[in-house]
């Protein structure tokens, strides 16, 4: 998939502004997953993604570290200046979009080594329809915005 193919399905999915906003949402989701999967894997995911967004995946981290769910939310969220609720939200439209850009076997070795709870966020049935309900609680976009109300 080319990288206009793949920002403008992150920014429909996940309601962005612009192209920008979706490259770099997409870049820290991809961040997060680069902290958790073994090298060699986040080097294969990189190949098959575009330039930019391989170079978020081949950064040396060393080993993979463990974590779950709300560790990796709480992550995208720290990278994207979001609330967990919004990462949520965001990492679901990178990860649905990434689960069709790559070959599936990618996302089988993907969805082995992120926390099984993870997995809704590939889309698919399960996420279907409770994705209306976890769009964010303000509207829009709520980046650095610390109050919980509209």
């Amino acid at each position: 998939m080319r990288l206009d193919e793949f920002l403008t399905r992150v920014r429909d999915r996940g309601e962005f502004h612009g192209d920008d906003e979706a490259e770099q949402v997409a870049t820290a989701v991809l961040w997060v997953i680069a902290s958790r999967i073994p090298p060699e894997e986040a080097a294969g995911l990189a190949r098959e993604l575009p330039a930019p967004l391989d170079d978020a995946l081949r950064m040396e981290r060393g080993r993979p570290e463990t974590f779950g769910r709300a560790e990796f939310l709480r992550r995208v969220a720290q990278q994207t200046g979001a609330r967990p609720r919004t990462a949520e939200w965001d990492a679901g439209a990178v990860l649905s979009t990434l689960a069709e850009a790559v070959p599936r076997e990618h996302v089988d070795r993907l969805l082995g080594s992120l926390p099984a709870d993870c997995a809704d966020l590939f889309g698919g049935p399960a996420s279907t329809g409770p994705r209306a309900e976890r769009r964010p609680e303000t509207g829009h976009r709520d980046r650095g915005d610390t109050h919980d109300g509209p």
